[in-house]
């Protein structure tokens, strides 16, 4: 028995100093754990002769909810978001053409282009009725997907979305337009934990191995993502003319201290929406699904009570 002990926590040790020293192997176990309890899998399907991939986890015979990130991100920011749905949803969550594992190929990236890849995904996957959760930028795409293709939109949430002219200009196009780096862009490591900082009000809590390991990632995307930046601005599709076309429940959620896009934007949008539902999360951010995510879908799922299909 003391031989057995003694050989587990030698195993255990070498376990723990494996995922310590290793972020790799940290995060591969990190996000299988995420998986497990948000009760998705990992899957992948090819789109247009693009590779996306996307989590998907539920009854498949249930509504489906499509889950969109913003720029820079990826699939894996709705894991604890979407734990309390999978149980009675079908949930997907993908990583948009340009990012996370998708394809990465040289084409346009403009919020227009991912609209139309993004209901050639959902056509593929064979999902007739959906409802769409977008954050930042994935929610400039919910809204374009829901003003194009109304048929296919039983409801639509927008997390502090982009795409349209707030009444006050947030802090991060302040700085763009003073001449200053896109503030969402790591070029440097501490450049890592500044993004943190604007994005939350409370960061999420990081050991220094995974922040050294994310920021080498995001270094390395910088000139893909200034590339996308500046596409998303060259080719910008307004929201505003777009808003009333949107048949849907439409259900505005914000972080009150957002400093991406101000939550002034919500002003613009509700007279133009046909039926808003608006949440302001106070000492929240940018991602509320990320900062503060149980709060997120519970807000979420009374705005889906409130409009059953």
């Amino acid at each position: 028995m003391k031989k057995f002990l003694l050989g587990f926590g030698v195993l255990l040790a070498a376990v723990i100093g494996t995922l310590y020293f290793s972020p790799n192997a940290l995060i591969s176990t990190v996000r299988f754990i995420e998986r497990q309890v948000a009760g998705v899998s990992d899957q992948q399907i090819t789109v247009d002769g693009i590779s996306i991939q996307y989590y998907e986890g539920g009854p498949a015979d249930a509504e489906t909810i499509l889950m969109i990130h913003g720029f820079g991100a990826n699939r894996d920011n709705w894991l604890y978001f979407a734990r309390p749905f999978t149980d009675r949803y079908h949930v997907v969550a993908l990583d948009l053409p340009g990012f996370g594992e998708s394809d990465k190929p040289e084409v346009s990236y403009d919020v227009g282009a991912q609209t139309a890849r993004v209901q050639a995904f959902t056509r593929a996957l064979g999902l007739k009725k959906i409802h769409l959760v977008g954050n930042s930028m994935g929610g400039h795409i919910a809204a374009l997907y829901a003003a194009r293709y109304p048929d296919q939109v039983l409801s639509v949430a927008l997390l502090d979305n982009a795409g349209v002219t707030s009444t006050q200009k947030s802090e991060m196009f302040r700085r763009i337009e003073n001449g200053e780096a896109n503030p969402l862009v790591v070029r440097k490591p501490e450049d890592f934990q500044a993004v943190m900082d604007f994005v939350f009000v409370n960061p999420p809590s990081l050991p220094e191995s995974l922040k050294r390991h994310f920021a080498e990632q995001s270094m390395a995307n910088s000139a893909h993502y200034d590339t996308i930046f500046t596409q998303l601005r060259d080719r910008y599709v307004p929201l505003e003319p777009e808003l009333p076309k949107i048949q849907a429940p439409t259900l505005l959620l914000w972080g009150e201290q957002d400093r991406v896009l101000d939550v002034s934007s919500i002003e613009v949008m509700k007279p133009l929406l046909k039926k808003p539902s608006v949440v302001i999360m106070k000492d929240c951010g940018h991602a509320p699904m990320i900062e503060r995510p149980e709060e997120t879908a519970r807000h979420y799922q009374a705005f889906l009570d409130a409009n059953p299909s």
